[in-house]
């Protein structure tokens, strides 16, 4: 049965930040406030972690399309091939914040990914994600966490969500009531923008 940790946004608790790492480190599943809706998510590195992600959204790992929620755009160069400086301007306006990008992947991605073209590179205007991904090192591999009702798209309380989660995952994370709406998805990979999904993020950046 998972943990329920309680973390606050203005000022997350080391401690409980490092108990949440670890278990993510030893490939844990981990629910997570980000600035938009919970997001579901593991140590991109964790093969393991990647496949329990793959099942229980049901889904083929190498068909996955989720995010590599980062910390900031310092190791956008770890996984993203060169961009240009137009490209690179709409993301130091956009981030962090709302969004989630959609650029061309390189040959350093994780073995689970080296069949992607293009990944989605997200940088939450969250604190407790960004200390996550901090203390982690690298990205964490997050989708966010649907409901199957049709009206209420994104569950919001994390005790809501711990009662539904508690016995597919690690650790849920409390960090308060989130959004219900996602993020905006534009696709960079292509040098012009492309807006997917229009979410939270205004699309004013472009």
């Amino acid at each position: 049965m998972a943990e329920l940790i309680k973390l606050y946004e203005e000022n997350p608790n080391p401690r409980q930040v490092e108990k949440v790492v670890n278990i993510l480190r030893k490939g844990g599943l981990v629910i997570y406030p980000t600035d938009t809706v919970y997001g579901l998510g593991c140590d991109i590195t964790n093969t393991k972690a990647l496949e329990r992600l793959a099942r229980i959204k049901g889904i083929k790992l190498e068909k996955a399309n989720w995010s590599f929620v980062c910390a900031d755009l310092s190791n956008l160069s770890d996984y993203v091939r060169q961009i240009d400086s137009s490209t690179f301007k709409i993301l130091k306006r956009a981030l962090p914040g709302p969004y989630t990008f959609i650029l061309p992947g390189n040959n350093n991605l994780p073995k689970d990914f080296k069949k992607k073209k293009t990944v989605g590179i997200r940088v939450p205007d969250n604190n407790i994600a960004k200390a996550l991904v901090a203390e982690l090192g690298n990205p964490i591999v997050s989708t966010s966490i649907r409901d199957e009702d049709d009206i209420l798209e994104y569950t919001t309380d994390p005790e809501l969500i711990y009662e539904k989660w508690q016995n597919l995952v690690d650790v849920v994370v409390d960090g308060g009531y989130g959004d219900n709406v996602a993020s905006t998805v534009i696709d960079l990979s292509e040098g012009e923008p492309v807006v997917v999904r229009e979410g939270k993020g205004s699309l004013d950046i472009l």
